[in-house]
C-alpha cells in the first residue's frame, strides 16, 4: 500500500525517503517524524517490485536524476525477501551511495554483523526518535560516498585486516607459553565450577572482533547458567548507563549473576585463560581491543567509531589497565582508548601493556 501523505511535491532539492514495509502509521514506531517540513517528501511500499521501480525512477533518466536521501526497511521485510534488495543496492552503480537502514520490533533477533555485510548502514529497535535519525542520515550522505571509494579501493588491493607476521608469532609463543604455565590450575577450576552449579565449565558466546568478524569467544564460565537472559532487567544497574538510556558498554558494580567460584577467578583473571584458545586459533591476540558482543557492536556502527575494528580482538588492551587508573571511565573514553591502539599499536606497545597487566593482576591479588 502506498501512503497519500506527502510532506511536500517532490523537486531536485527534496530529500526524498523510502519506506519498505512499513504501515502508514509508522510515526508510532518512528516519533517526531518531520511531516510538515517542506525539505522532505516520503513513499510507504511494500512489495518488492514497487521498491525496485521507485528507486530505478529516480536514476534511469538523467534529465530527473534524483538519489534518494534514504532507504527505510523493516528487518522482517528484508529477511522474508532474503535480503535481496541490500544486494541489489549494493550492486548499483548508483544507489550504493544511498543509506541502507533496518528497522526491527522490539524482541526481533538481528544479527547486524550480518546485515553489514550485505550494505546495511545501520539497525535501529522501535522505537526510535527522528532526530536521532536525521543526525545518523545527515553523516552517511556526506560521508558515505567517500567511504565507499575508500572500501573499493582496498578491496581491489585484496586488503583484509590480518594479524602483522611478529605479532602473530608473538601470540603463538606467548599462547603456548601461558597454557603451559597455567595447565595445572585448569583442571582444579574445572572441577570447582561444575561442583557449585548447573552448567557448563566453559562459557561461550558469540563476539566481534577485527573487521566485525564473528568467532566463539572462550571463557571459565563464572556466572549461573542462563545468565544472559537477565541482562534486561539489570540495566537500571548498568554503569555505563547512568548518563543515558542507550548504553554502548554494559558492566554491573555487583552483579548477582556471577557465582561464588566466578568472584575469585575474576578477581584473579583466571576465567580469562581458555581465550589462549582463542589466540592460538587466530582469532584474538594476546593484546588488542576487547571483543565485543553482538548486542554492544551493533551500537558501534558509527564510523568515527567502527575504527575500533581494525585492530585485532585481544585478552588484555590498553582499556583494561588504562581503567586501572581511571575506574570511572566513560564509555566514549574508553572508545577512544580502542581507537588510539587501533592506530598505534605495535610489539613494544604490546609488550608495555602485558607488563602492565600483569602488574595490575597482582595488586590485585594483594588487595
Amino acid at each position: 500500500m502506498k501512503s497519500d501523505r506527502y510532506l511536500s511535491a517532490p523537486s531536485l532539492d527534496t530529500r526524498e525517503l523510502l519506506f519498505i514495509g512499513f504501515d502508514p502509521c509508522f510515526d508510532v514506531n518512528i516519533r517526531e517524524f518531520p511531516y510538515r517540513d517542506q525539505n522532505y517528501h516520503y513513499d510507504i511500499v511494500n512489495t518488492a517490485e514497487d521498491a525496485l521501480n521507485w528507486l530505478e525512477a529516480r536514476v534511469f533518466d538523467l534529465t530527473t536524476y534524483h538519489l534518494p536521501y534514504a532507504v527505510f526497511c523493516r528487518h522482517q521485510w528484508l529477511e522474508e525477501n532474503r535480503l535481496e534488495l541490500a544486494a541489489y543496492l549494493r550492486a548499483h552503480a548508483d544507489l550504493r551511495y544511498v543509506p541502507l537502514l533496518v528497522f526491527a520490533g522490539e524482541g526481533e533477533d538481528i544479527d547486524a554483523a550480518v546485515l553489514l555485510q550485505h550494505g546495511v548502514d545501520d539497525c535501529y529497535t522501535m522505537p526510535v526518535l527522528w532526530n536521532r535519525l536525521e543526525a545518523r542520515l545527515d553523516f552517511l550522505n556526506q560521508y558515505k560516498p567517500t567511504l565507499l571509494e575508500l572500501a573499493g579501493k582496498l578491496e581491489r588491493e585484496d586488503f583484509r585486516y590480518r594479524i602483522p607476521f611478529m605479532k602473530r608469532v608473538f601470540d603463538i609463543a606467548g599462547a603456548l607459553t601461558g597454557i603451559l604455565l597455567s595447565s595445572f590450575i585448569w583442571l582444579p577450576v574445572a572441577i570447582a565450577i561444575a561442583m557449585e552449579s548447573k552448567g557448563p565449565v566453559f562459557y561461550q558466546s558469540k563476539r566481534v572482533g577485527a573487521d566485525y568478524r564473528v568467532f566463539e569467544f572462550l571463557k571459565f564460565r563464572s556466572m549461573y547458567q542462563d545468565a544472559d537472559r537477565y541482562l534486561a532487567e539489570l540495566q537500571h544497574l548498568n554503569v555505563y548507563g547512568m548518563a543515558g538510556d542507550n548504553a554502548v558498554f554494559v558492566k554491573f558494580a555487583h552483579d548477582p549473576r556471577i557465582t561464588r567460584v566466578g568472584r575469585f577467578i575474576r578477581k584473579y583473571s583466571i576465567d580469562e585463560l581458555p581465550q589462549l584458545i582463542n589466540v592460538l586459533r587466530g582469532e584474538m591476540s594476546l593484546v588488542g581491543n576487547r571483543p565485543l558482543p553482538v548486542y554492544e557492536a551493533e551500537m558501534l556502527t558509527r564510523d568515527e567509531w567502527s575504527t575500533r575494528f581494525l585492530a585485532p580482538a585481544g585478552i588484555t588492551g590498553l582499556w583494561q589497565v588504562s581503567k586501572r587508573d581511571q575506574p570511572d571511565m566513560s564509555a566514549e573514553e574508553r572508545i577512544d582508548l580502542d581507537i588510539e591502539y587501533a592506530r598505534n599499536y605495535s610489539i613494544w606497545t604490546d609488550l608495555i601493556i602485558i607488563l602492565r597487566t600483569f602488574r595490575a593482576v597482582v595488586q590485585q591479588g594483594e588487595c
